[in-house]
C-alpha cells in the first residue's frame, strides 16, 4: 500500500477518535469523499493498524447508534424554524 494512503488513513482515524466525528464530518474537514474516508478507516486501516482500527470502529458504531436521534432533532428544529418564520 502506498505510504500516503497509510498516512491519510491514520490521520482520518485520529480525527474521528479525538473528535468523535462522523465519516461525513471527517470527509468534509479534509476534503475527501465519504466513501474514501470510510474505506480508509475500516478496510485499509485494519491492515495498517488493527488496534487503531478497532478504536475507530467503536466511535463509528456509537455514531451509527445515535444517528436516528440526531435526525429527529434536526427535523424538530426544522419545523420549529418554520413555525417561527411562518
Amino acid at each position: 500500500m502506498k505510504f500516503y494512503i497509510e498516512q491519510r488513513s491514520r490521520m482520518l482515524a485520529w480525527y474521528i477518535i479525538e473528535n468523535e466525528a462522523t465519516v461525513r464530518a471527517a470527509a468534509k474537514k479534509y476534503g475527501f469523499s465519504k466513501s474514501a474516508v470510510h474505506k480508509d478507516v475500516t478496510t485499509r486501516l485494519m491492515d495498517i493498524d488493527p488496534i487503531l482500527a478497532s478504536r475507530v470502529k467503536e466511535v463509528l458504531e456509537k455514531n451509527k447508534a445515535e444517528r436516528h436521534i440526531r435526525g429527529g432533532l434536526a427535523t424538530k428544529m426544522k419545523y420549529a424554524q418554520k413555525k417561527i418564520s411562518g
